[in-house]
């Protein structure tokens, strides 16, 4: 897997996890919402991710993520 793949799924766990949390604090559970509206918080939450990346730059962004770039 490349450094970008790497990056692209590090994202999207991420933003599944904020998602979740962000659910939760909503009061509500993920099975309240179906398919489609659980994408779409997903989305919101990478859109997120990524703006912070722009500001902060990638270097920061893989190490939050935990990302290696020489692994």
């Amino acid at each position: 897997m490349n450094v970008k793949a790497k990056l692209n799924q590090k994202i999207r766990d991420k933003a599944i996890s904020r998602a979740q949390t962000r659910i939760l604090l909503a009061g509500k559970k993920p099975e309240d919402f179906n398919a489609d509206e659980l994408e779409i918080i997903v989305k919101e939450e990478e859109e997120k991710i990524l703006g912070s990346a722009k500001e902060k730059g990638l270097l920061v962004l893989v190490s939050l993520l935990g990302l290696s770039l020489w692994s």
